[in-house]
């Protein structure tokens, strides 16, 4: 996964821009970050050492989940031969935990008979610092796909592993890690079309956004992260943290990003890999990241332009346009090394993302059945209810603004939007829902 990492130190530039710390980011009452957050509808299973007894996870859930030193999981899925499901793992390492540049976990799916479909591994890399990391498998249905076709017992295998694929207790860091699993399916569509992935589209680099930034706290995890749309952000993170943001990017839509980590107040000394920034698909799909290193001084890092998302992207050679196949809501992982702290400080330091939706969104592929869960690949449904027009791209949110809501933070108003009424009565609940609000935090409730 963070094979682009060895290239971060290269990738990073100097910004005229920093951050300042939002006052809402995730961070525990001592000052260090929370723990990753899981999905409140989370179903705990046990993996298996072998296939036998495997538990089943059914498509559109997630799961808790963990795996020891070394360790080799088994999960089972019952699959049709006409859908495509997605399977994907965040390995959570626990509070005070180790680990190396090496470490990492695989997924693998396999059939009954022991082929693979598909696997990939995430590892730490060059930062060397304990943070959630994500990898995908899956099973496709299509013409160019030759084992893995039939309806049928599958297994999900996740591994604890080094860079060479050895899942070898001695090659490994101790102590156990949290998993987080999570399982989507892909219908099929009405109609076969092209198998060739897109080859000409716009690979230069816009310009970098300009104007005040808004401010967005960071989520704790997948299930928490914060929507963003088109515009410049704000947050505050800490050595150690990681903060979760999530984009809104529909059919045809094309992607970018930077991140900027604010000069510090103190300390000094240099972090070769100090700020990391993955990126991840609906499915939790591992597309792309870069690494920057710190000397205090502020630092920049972008990643590289991707193609718009399209459906014939599955078709790629590279799994950076592969992982451009769904639209849907695309998350931004962004951490701070541990190892910062020793050199300057505790912080928070300054975060500043620029996120820039281009193009204009057109339909999407005629799917014969419903996604599970159903609404995965809808950009709209992740879209901050504050842009204009119901467009993702907009984006303007508030000082208000809390992680991860996008109605401008009040869960009164979504009382109000739920209940179906009509705009004069709704604008008379509406006041007198403001008045109360603010009578009671006069009240200092």
């Amino acid at each position: 996964m963070l094979g682009s990492l060895a290239l971060g130190t290269a990738l990073c530039a100097t910004a005229a821009l920093t951050g300042r710390a939002s006052a809402a980011s995730p961070l525990a009452a001592s000052g260090t970050p929370k723990p990753y957050a899981y999905a409140e509808g989370d179903t705990t299973v046990e993996g298996t050492t072998s296939t036998t007894n495997a538990a089943r996870l059914e498509s559109g859930r997630t799961y808790r989940s963990s795996i020891g030193q070394g360790g080799k999981l088994y999960y089972r899925l019952a699959l049709d031969a006409t859908s495509d499901a997605y399977v994907s793992a965040t390995a959570v390492p626990r509070p005070g935990a180790t680990v190396s540049y090496a470490d990492g976990v695989k997924v693998s799916v396999q059939d009954d008979n022991s082929r693979r479909c598909s696997s990939s591994a995430a590892h730490f890399g060059a930062s060397e610092s304990p943070h959630p990391v994500a990898a995908w498998a899956s099973r496709e249905i299509g013409p160019t796909k030759y084992s893995c076709q039939a309806a049928g017992t599958y297994y999900v295998v996740v591994e604890r592993v080094d860079t060479s694929g050895s899942s070898a207790t001695a090659s490994l860091s101790p102590g156990d890690w949290d998993l987080e699993l999570g399982y989507v399916s892909e219908p099929a569509l009405k109609k076969a079309g092209s198998t060739k992935a897109p080859e000409v589209w716009n690979s230069a680099s816009p310009d970098a956004l300009q104007g005040d930034a808004r401010p967005r706290a960071g989520g704790a995890g997948f299930a928490t992260a914060a929507v963003l749309g088109k515009g410049v952000w704000k947050d505050g993170i800490s050595p150690g943290q990681t903060l979760f943001y999530k984009v809104p990017v529909d059919w045809g839509q094309q992607f970018y990003a930077g991140v900027e980590l604010g000069s510090s107040t103190g300390g000094d000394g240099f972090v070769g890999t100090a700020l990391v920034v993955s990126l991840y698909n609906p499915v939790r799909g591992f597309v792309d990241d870069v690494g920057c290193g710190y000397d205090g001084s502020q630092r920049a890092a972008a990643l590289d332009p991707l193609p718009p998302v399209a459906y014939d992207n599955r078709y790629a050679l590279n799994d950076r346009a592969g992982g451009m196949r769904f639209a849907g809501s695309y998350y931004l992982a962004v951490h701070l090394a541990a190892q910062v702290a020793d050199k300057f400080g505790d912080g928070p330091f300054g975060l500043t993302l620029r996120v820039r939706v281009e193009g204009a969104a057109h339909a999407g592929p005629a799917y014969a059945g419903r996604a599970d869960p159903r609404d995965v690949f809808d950009a709209a449904a992740g879209a901050p209810a504050e842009a204009s027009g119901g467009t993702a791209a907009a984006g303007a949110g508030g000082p208000g603004d809390r992680a991860g809501s996008g109605d401008g933070g009040d869960p009164h108003m979504k009382a109000v939007a739920a209940g179906g009424l009509g705009t004069g009565t709704a604008l008379l609940v509406a006041l007198a829902v403001w008045t109360a609000v603010a009578r009671r935090r006069a009240r200092g409730w």
